[in-house]
């Protein structure tokens, strides 16, 4: 076994001991062992359980992301100290003073790739359990907690026609429909990359300030915008239907999980954050002017205040007073 393998065997056993239990549970109320589809709820169950177990990591990730627009104005004000200062003493005081805006906000620039970088070797470990399911077959071995018959039933499984270790790349395993394969694969990796592209897009549109939006950060995050779902759709070609199905159950997870973060926790300064006030001050609640243990800033809470006070002023109705007849 390589240096890769044996780092990637433990992550390969859990993936199959979670897909086994899920499995075994999901046969045991009834459903077909070797179908299809109780695999492929197998699979999902898989996604919920890494993606319910990483929410606290979430949560850092996004108190990260909102220390990282926070500080960019301090940031940006710090590039143009040291605007043209190439000697080597002006780099060191540029980046002790970085660092120490990053403690200062509680954040880092790696902090909000935590979650990915944690899912990166389970996506590994499927697609390599899922590609080499085939092989295992006809070597009569199992894969990781996975038995010879598990195996040979997943081999054997399929969805609309199409087998759960096909990929678009490497051609359909005999007995499968190769249009079926050719038809779910287009539409599986086109909902994968859709999903990552909306999620970050609603994430660039809704939950970001102003000083953001035009900070080089937000550059970068244009860029990484239109390059993942590439990467991503591109490498599709090469990923079993059984992975394309991961990847895009764990996309939808995520673009919910955002979607209720935008809606209920934005970003202070951000349009999902004034649109938070304004539907507040329509139910006469007050503001939010502290989140995820930070102070906002002073002008999102004037523009806070001031829908408030707005709505308030709009829903007080002069009433009449009845007046006691003499």
């Amino acid at each position: 076994m390589d240096f890769f393998g044996t780092i990637m065997a433990p992550f390969k056993w859990l993936v199959s001991v979670i897909m086994v239990g899920f499995h075994d549970g999901l046969s045991f109320i009834g459903l077909p062992a070797a179908n299809g589809w109780t695999w492929t709820l197998s699979i999902i169950g898989l996604v919920l359980v890494i993606r319910a177990a990483l929410i606290p990591v979430f949560v850092k990730q996004i108190k990260a992301q909102r220390g990282m627009q926070l500080l960019q104005p301090d940031l940006k004000k710090m590039q143009d100290k040291y605007k043209g200062k190439t000697d080597q003493l002006s780099r060191q005081a540029m980046a002790q003073e970085q660092m120490a805006l990053y403690k200062k906000h509680g954040t880092n620039p790696f902090s909000a790739c935590l979650p990915m970088l944690i899912q990166m070797p389970f996506f590994f470990a499927l697609f390599q359990v899922l590609s080499g399911i085939s092989s295992a077959k006809a070597g009569g071995q199992g894969i990781g907690a996975m038995s010879v018959e598990q195996v040979k039933q997943f081999d054997e499984s399929s969805i609309f026609g199409a087998p759960l270790s096909a990929t678009l790349l490497h051609g359909t395993p005999p007995g499968g429909n190769v249009v079926a394969v050719w038809i779910l694969s287009i539409v599986m990796i086109l909902a994968m990359t859709a999903s990552q592209f909306i999620t970050q897009k609603q994430i660039m549109a809704k939950n970001m300030s102003e000083e953001a939006m035009a900070s080089p950060f937000m550059r970068q995050q244009k860029m990484m915008l239109y390059i993942l779902p590439i990467v991503f759709g591109v490498g599709g070609i090469n990923f079993p239907i059984g992975v394309l199905i991961y990847w895009t159950t764990t996309n939808l997870w995520t673009m919910g999980q955002q979607f209720f973060v935008i809606r209920r926790m934005p970003t202070p300064g951000s349009p999902a954050a004034k649109a938070l006030a304004e539907r507040r001050a329509a139910k006469g609640l007050p503001a939010l002017p502290i989140l995820g243990g930070k102070k906002a800033d002073p002008e999102a809470e004037a523009a806070a205040a001031a829908a408030v006070a707005e709505a308030r002023t709009q829903r007080i109705q002069p009433q009449r007073k009845n007046r006691k007849k003499k």
